[in-house]
């Protein structure tokens, strides 16, 4: 069974609920019930062996979790004869049965049932006389480790997290993100470190998200890289802010035999639960557009006091969008280059790239980026890719260990054409990227090239062909009256090619008689005043000579102009589109005079048709 068709039939308990429970509440309930049969199943083989262990231990004198935990061959562990099928066997008690039975759990799985508030589902059960049925229905779902893997289970519980947040018109999106996006975002992360991906190499390694949400990017880097290398260890570490996430996420860290006092709960921008931990890779998908001012405070305390010694020293972006503060989270968690240095992944709306203007908080977050050669790459994203939004997205991959051909660069790649429709829309969800999207952005990340997209056209200007080349390869051979397309879809800029200085153009004020005023007193005695209504300002790229761009493009129109030097402030904004835009110039009017007389010609022949 296939993880869709899997949390189909585990949703199906939602009939039994029916009535007696909203369905906003339903995933309450099968949320916590999915996980404890997911445990249940886990500890299923090893049970008799953690029940002699309990009774010898006990007799001895002895505390018996450390020896439990071994025997169960777990980072958790179940103290208790029942299970979900033993349950069943005693349907008047089948409540306090069940309360002993979790209580039995070692803390950090118990601590999962207390964050899904689950005791008080169980009363609500018990009251409406569901508890036994719901049971039995979880009893008879295989969830075996043998039958569905930790990759299957994580997809589960996202299926059904979906479905719960659909239904209760909450944002899907919030919990977690494609599996595809993730897949690239690590590939991306991990393509440089040969070290890490040769089979053979035990190397130990540490990644962390500081928005976990059901752990589905840990997962996924963890997955990659023991299929690379075996041999290889990462350490997850994580935050994340919504209780029924981060229980589902600590659940899956649990099964994988992961530290879970790892996993944190709680607000990464207001309350750290890494403070002070550095680490060598990091991934984040954090919420798009979504204002801190519930945190606004302690990170505006935060900027102020501690300045580069805290996490925000760059600046502060507009409270209506929070994404560069994690940006910044995730620059103060970079391990520093001599010590292996790190690199990192988020994804990130358009309005990163270019919103604010030179001066502002997220130009001065950009111009730290940039200035500090932390960018390697950007990556665009087709549209439509994720649940709860339908807006372009970008992944960037920040690196204090750039490689020697990297420094000072930055590479751009447009992958927005880089999409198949799926064959069932989920949400706002309409395309996914294939592996072999995947492995061409990898591919043309790791090679840090230019390249080109090109696609041949026949004579009906339908595409017969499509290569990704690097710019300036010999193209294919085009067919006759067809024609080829090319459009760059990966390139290279210098850091400060993304700069510039804003200059702030003054012109004289001048009173009736049009004479200009003069300053009477202080430093502006005797020189011209500026008319505050014909002020202003121009961009001057950084690579260019200030005073000679204002000759040649301010003063032919405006003699009696000057630059207040004080005022000229250097800002970054990346035009991630402008560099991929290719003009097509339109058609002749000739030939769209020809189409409007035929389509012309057409209607009127259907309606003579009509007439007759």
């Amino acid at each position: 069974m296939n993880h869709q068709a899997l949390s189909s039939f585990i949703w199906s308990v939602a009939d039994l609920l029916r009535g007696d429970f909203k369905q906003s509440e339903y995933g309450r309930v099968i949320l916590p019930f999915t996980v404890l049969r997911r445990l249940d199943c886990v500890l299923e083989a090893t049970k008799p062996a953690v029940l002699k262990e309990l009774e010898a231990k006990s007799k001895a004198g002895l505390n018996p979790a450390p020896f439990l935990l071994r025997k169960a061959g777990q980072s958790f562990y179940n103290s208790s004869p029942l299970d979900l099928v033993k349950l069943l066997g005693d349907q008047d008690h089948i409540r306090q049965n069940l309360y002993a039975y979790v209580q039995a759990f070692s803390p950090a799985a118990r601590d999962i049932f207390e964050r899904f508030d689950f005791y008080t589902q169980v009363e609500r059960l018990a009251k409406a006389n569901l508890l036994y049925l719901v049971v039995e229905k979880f009893a008879n779902i295989d969830l075996h480790p043998e039958a569905v893997d930790n990759t299957a289970m994580g997809a589960v519980f996202e299926e059904l997290i979906r479905k719960f947040a659909e239904i209760s018109n909450e944002t899907a999106g919030e919990h977690f993100t494609p599996r595809e996006v993730i897949r690239l975002m690590v590939d991306l992360l991990f393509i440089e470190d040969d070290d890490v991906l040769s089979p053979g190499n035990a190397v130990v390694r540490t990644i962390y998200d500081p928005t976990a949400g059901t752990g589905g990017m840990l997962s996924v880097a963890g997955e990659y890289l023991l299929e690379h290398n075996p041999q290889a260890r990462l350490t997850m570490y994580g935050q994340e802010l919504n209780d029924e996430s981060y229980a589902i996420c600590k659940a899956d860290m649990l099964i994988k035999g992961q530290p879970v006092e790892n996993i944190v709960v709680g607000n990464t921008l207001s309350d750290d639960g890494h403070a002070h931990t550095k680490f060598d890779y990091m991934l984040s998908n954090p919420p798009f557009g979504v204002e801190w001012k519930k945190v606004e405070k302690a990170v505006r305390q935060e900027h102020e006091k501690k300045g580069f010694d805290g996490r925000f020293g760059p600046g502060l972006p507009r409270v209506s969008d929070g994404s560069m503060l994690f940006l910044m989270h995730l620059l103060s968690k970079m391990r520093p280059a001599k010590d292996g240095g790190s690199r990192f992944g988020i994804v990130l709306n358009g309005s990163p790239l270019f919103t604010g203007g030179a001066g502002s908080g997220e130009s001065e977050i950009r111009r730290y980026v940039l200035e500090n050669d932390l960018v390697e790459a950007i990556v665009g994203l087709p549209t439509d890719m994720f649940y709860n939004t339908g807006i372009a997205t970008y992944v960037w991959i920040l690196s204090n260990k750039k490689p020697a051909d990297r420094k000072g660069f930055v590479q751009l790649i447009d992958a927005s054409s880089f999409w198949q429709k799926m064959r069932k829309s989920l949400g706002s969800k309409r395309k996914e990227m294939s592996d072999a999207h995947i492995a061409t952005v990898t591919r043309l990340f790791g090679e840090f090239m230019e390249a080109e997209l090109l696609t041949v056209l026949d004579a009906q200007g339908n595409a017969s062909g499509q290569w990704v080349l690097p710019t300036g390869a010999s193209a294919p051979s085009v067919p006759e009256g067809g024609q080829l397309k090319r459009v760059p879809i990966a390139r290279i800029f210098r850091n400060e090619d993304f700069g510039y200085t804003t200059i702030t153009v003054e012109r004289p004020l001048r009173d009736d008689k049009n004479q200009v005023v003069l300053g009477l007193k202080g430093k502006q005695m005797g020189k011209p005043q500026p008319d505050s209504a014909l002020r202003d300002t121009e961009n001057v790229p950084l690579g260019e000579d200030i005073k000679a761009y204002f000759k040649r493009e301010v003063l032919p129109h405006a003699p009696d102009a000057w630059i207040d030097e004080e005022k000229s402030k250097v800002g970054y904004e990346i035009p991630f589109n402008r560099h991929f835009y290719v003009f097509e110039p339109p058609r002749s009017l000739h030939v769209i005079d020809e189409e409007l007389k035929n389509v012309t010609a057409s209607i009127m022949k259907m309606l003579g048709g009509l007439s007759e």
